[in-house]
Formats: C-alpha cells, sequence, structure tokens
C-alpha cells in the first residue's frame, strides 16, 4: 500500500498533544538542501517496512498510542496515503501528517482523514525554488496552505530555519504573512546543515 521507510514507535513531539506513533513515507518531488531524510528521497529504497507489519504493530498499541503520523518523505506523493489513513483511523487512532503541501490535489483528497496537520513553509512563496530546487514549488505549497486554512483540520505552519532565511529579513517577512493572511503564528524549527548538491 505505502512505501514505508521507517517507523518511530513511540513519540510526544511530533503530533501536539498526544502520543503516536510515526510512519516515515519515502519519495519527495523536492531537494532542500537541509534534509536530514535523504535517505527517504526516493520510493523503493532498501528497508521498506511491509504495510502488514505496521498494522500488526499497531493492532498491538490500541491502549498505548493515541495518534499515528504520517511523515517522510513526502507522504503525499503516494497514491496509497488516503486509504493508509482511512485505515489506521478504523483502527481507532487520530490521524496526522507531516507535509510540505507539494501535491494540493492529493492533500485535499485526504484532509477528511485527518485530525491534525503539520505543513513546512520552507520560504516565502516566490523563492521556494531557491530552497527545493524545483520551479512552481512554492504555488503548489501556496495552494496547499490555503486548503488547509479552509478545511478546518487542526494544523501548524512551521519552517526549518534555513541559513538563507536569515538573510535579508526574510524570516521575518514569512512570520508576517502567516500572521496575516492566516492570523497564525509560525513555529521556527533549527537547521540540521548538510552540503548542497
Amino acid at each position: 500500500m505505502l512505501a514505508i521507510g521507517g517507523l518511530t514507535p513511540f513519540t510526544t513531539i511530533d503530533y501536539p498533544g498526544k502520543l503516536a506513533a510515526v510512519l516515515f513515507c519515502q519519495g519527495c518531488p523536492w531537494r532542500c538542501g537541509y534534509c536530514h531524510n535523504r535517505h527517504l528521497l526516493t520510493c523503493g529504497q532498501p528497508g521498506t517496512v511491509p504495510w502488514g507489519d505496521v498494522l500488526r504493530f499497531l493492532e498491538q498499541r490500541h491502549g498505548l498510542l493515541d495518534a499515528v503520523v504520517f511523515s517522510g518523505g513526502e507522504p503525499t506523493m503516494q497514491h496509497g496515503l488516503r486509504s493508509a489513513l482511512a485505515e489506521v483511523r478504523h483502527m481507532g487512532f487520530s490521524t496526522g501528517l507531516h507535509t510540505a503541501g507539494p501535491f494540493p490535489e492529493r492533500l485535499h483528497s485526504c484532509l477528511p482523514y485527518l485530525d491534525w496537520v503539520g505543513m513546512d513553509i520552507k520560504a516565502s512563496f516566490d523563492e521556494y525554488h531557491l530552497i527545493t530546487a524545483m520551479p512552481g514549488s512554492g504555488d503548489a505549497a501556496r495552494q496547499s496552505a490555503e486548503l488547509l486554512c479552509r478545511s478546518g483540520v487542526p494544523h501548524q505552519f512551521r519552517t526549518t530555519l534555513d541559513p538563507f532565511l536569515l538573510n535579508g529579513g526574510r524570516i521575518e517577512t514569512m512570520r508576517q504573512r502567516v500572521r496575516e493572511k492566516w492570523g497564525e503564528e509560525l513555529i521556527v524549527q533549527p537547521c540540521q546543515v548538510h552540503a548542497r548538491t
């Protein structure tokens, strides 16, 4: 169903206020220089966790976990995400998603099956390509952010503090735009710097 590259069995920080497991989905269309999950960028890499193993693990965690978070990589890159969310929800778990919003149409189809979303805002939308190395990525992210705001699904916008954002007042501008456009606060996360390729 899904190409899962790893599983964290217990976390208190990936879904606000809930004890959760995290499934790390393989595949991402973007190539951010600071990515700390580079081993997940391509689908079909060795070490995939079979979906049946995930379900068996979750069956043993009733009463111990509140939620399951789909992270990555970029979970919305995989067509099976909506079905996986529905199956996990049917098991009685809340569902969370970590996304950067590269596939707004797929995000839209998944929103009815989500209880919380954490969306990464990479940069001002007109400068996205400088982070993602992908033309048009800012337009996709903007559409996803707007869909999320209209959906009523609880969510959080956050950004990884790439050194690029410290120049020219970029991070302050991003915070102001998120506050003015959506009435929300942008959460800033530290950056683990890798050599850009």
